[in-house]
């Protein structure tokens, strides 16, 4: 019984999100409903405050930002030269002119340096972006990455 209520505490916490606007779903869960059967839970009350609740947005701009596990799209990958460097740059910009609301993220990770794109949270997000990107006929060796992305809410 102790597990299965904390199967369902877990469930609440990955759900929470999608949750938002049910603020108070533990009480819609408990009611009693003629025909159907009787849900107790039992809970830190901590848990039920996350449910429905969100992230304050930032003062900046309006719209908050997390950073979290997610993927992106590499788009190059070269060496440690200079000219792998201006490389990466001409691949960003041929990125933003292809896609402008994509954020395109260059940088030099040791030994390379590599262009990204993108922030998504699956893996089926960037498979989609990764196959827009090969359509174009441009970015022909891209591939799926994990990284930290920084999502906008």
């Amino acid at each position: 019984m102790k597990i299965f209520v904390f199967c369902l505490n877990l469930f609440f916490l990955f759900c929470a999100s999608s949750l938002s606007a049910q603020q108070d779903i533990v009480r819609s869960l408990q009611q009693n409903v003629p025909g159907e059967g009787k849900v107790t839970i039992h809970q830190d009350p901590k848990i039920k405050a996350l449910l429905g609740s969100r992230a304050t947005p930032s003062s900046q701009g309006g719209s908050g930002q997390i950073r979290t596990n997610g993927y992106r799209v590499q788009v190059y990958a070269g060496g440690n030269s200079r000219a792998a460097k201006e490389e990466a740059e001409s691949v960003a910009s041929q990125v933003k002119a292809y896609f402008p609301d994509l954020a395109v993220y260059k940088s030099f990770v040791p030994p390379r340096w590599i262009c990204r794109v993108g922030d998504f949270r699956s893996i089926e997000e960037a498979d989609a972006m990764m196959r827009r990107l090969k359509r174009t006929g441009v970015f022909k060796e891209v591939s799926i990455v994990r990284d930290q992305v920084t999502i906008t809410y």
